[in-house]
């Protein structure tokens, strides 16, 4: 990296502070506040050049390998760009009106609302039923009301706007009739210069800690993967285990199939709620995919289930919970372990519960965490549109098993050892989260004229 953009780096770490404008006066709403003097207010509806439009509503069936490129809402990312691999239409079966042109702003009116993207190129892309268009006549304009949508008075503005049903959804029209403050065109170019340097320099910050977190991850996988097929000594004699995807284990170490070691107890108790059954509460699949550990003070939702299903569903202290099925098969036998004694808590359904009978229980979670341990599973799975674990993969699953004393230094060592990573992994993430409040921050101070920024080139 080199020194002017780590000067830049520096100057956003400081959180400079900028000088407000010389007059202000009410904008007339409450929402964004006072104004600049010389800003006007404005509508979406008469900065656009062409009335808002809605997309296309498009059944899936006539999705096709190339051609148009058709905008969904979930193609538009959080921060305004589109995913790599999207969908198409056939070229010629889409009707002029619906094709972008430089300059077209979509924004979603249902869903996750609020979500923007801005194209500013003449390549040809349609879009869908979700999301509305708008075209700001030049690129400079567009710019600045495209950072308009990423303030938080904007965020606020759809909070107040949403109409719920089962999807939230804010209308065109009420886009249409969304008041913004406008300042003139060339302050606008200044504004929006400023954003993209300074949002670039934020997320170049984030981008950064992101690979630092990426780093500690690997750290902590490699650790893992490590001592629960070598231990924790350097020097041990090696052997080899007999399954290809352990490698060589310690000479002393012993290997079993983990059916000889625990009960593998495949659970199939739903999240319906009857109140002819015992009230429980329901360990589901994204409490186990989430956590390293459930403990008294996760939280669990309500559930019920039968007595024969209560006597041999109930988590205890030791077990482990592992995903059993899921839409795609690297995310087929997440482990999570039962840290507390646990009241009144039931294993959900498209999970595994593996309860250890001769075998130290957290070296048993560790060992499934391992990534050994889920490529084996990733193997194992089967499915076309969703993939399942069989009760005989998990109970076929080779062990290494050290000594009962080794276990626990193992289990215990990671336990140490994880936790100091996961605290930096931590500290990394509240920073991303407070470099994502500054960015947001400085945003709408910048479009709502709270700072002067004309001269900050």
């Amino acid at each position: 990296m080199n020194g002017n953009k780590i000067r830049e780096i520096r100057q956003i770490r400081e959180n400079p502070r900028f000088r407000p404008y010389p007059e202000y006066k009410g904008s007339g709403v409450e929402w964004i506040g006072r104004i600049p003097h010389h800003w006007k207010k404005s509508r979406l509806k008469y900065e656009s050049l062409v009335p808002v439009q809605y997309g296309l509503n498009i059944n899936s069936d006539l999705y096709v390998e190339e051609g148009v490129r058709f905008i969904r809402t979930t193609d538009i990312t959080d921060d305004g760009d589109l995913i790599d691999d999207g969908v198409y239409l056939e070229t010629g079966s889409v009707e002029k009106i619906y094709l972008t042109q430089p300059n077209d702003f979509l924004i979603s009116r249902s869903g996750t609302l609020g979500r923007t993207y801005l194209h500013l190129s003449d390549e040809k892309y349609t879009y869908g039923g979700y999301l509305v268009r708008f075209n700001f006549r030049c690129s400079v304009k567009s710019r600045f009301i495209f950072y308009f949508t990423r303030s938080q008075c904007f965020a606020n503005w759809i909070a107040l706007n949403t109409v719920q049903s089962t999807i939230g959804n804010v209308n065109g029209q009420k886009y249409s009739n969304l008041e913004i403050p406008i300042p003139s065109s060339s302050e606008q170019t200044q504004i929006a210069d400023f954003l993209d340097r300074k949002t670039e320099q934020i997320d170049e910050l984030i981008r950064i800690k992101e690979r630092r977190i990426e780093l500690l991850q690997e750290q902590r996988t490699v650790l893992i993967n490590q001592v629960v097929t070598k231990g924790l000594d350097p020097n041990v004699e090696m052997k080899p285990s007999g399954a290809e995807w352990i490698g060589e284990i310690p000479a002393h170490w012993k290997v079993k199939r983990l059916k000889h070691v625990a009960e593998i107890l495949p659970s199939n108790v739903d999240k319906h709620i009857y109140p002819n059954e015992i009230q429980v509460r329901l360990c589901n699949y994204t409490d186990v995919y989430y956590n390293d550990y459930i403990t008294v003070d996760t939280v669990l939702a309500k559930g019920s289930c039968k007595e024969r299903e209560f006597a041999k569903f109930a988590l205890r202290k030791g077990d482990v919970i592992i995903t059993k099925d899921s839409e795609t098969p690297d995310d087929i036998g997440v482990p999570t372990f039962v840290k507390d004694d646990l009241e009144n808590v039931v294993c959900g359904y498209h999970l595994t519960m593996v309860r250890p009978l001769a075998c130290h229980e957290e070296f048993i979670f560790r060992f499934i965490q391992s990534d050994r341990t889920r490529r084996y599973f990733e193997l194992e799975s089967n499915g076309i549109t969703r993939y399942g674990l069989g009760k005989a993969s998990i109970e076929n699953l080779f062990l290494p098993l050290p000594t009962d004393s080794e276990q626990r230094q193992i289990a215990n060592f990671l336990d140490r050892k994880t936790k100091q990573i996961d605290k930096l992994i931590a500290t990394e993430q509240r920073k991303i989260e407070l470099l994502k409040e500054y960015r947001q921050s400085l945003i709408s101070e910048a479009v709502t004229g709270k700072i002067d920024v004309r001269n900050e080139g």
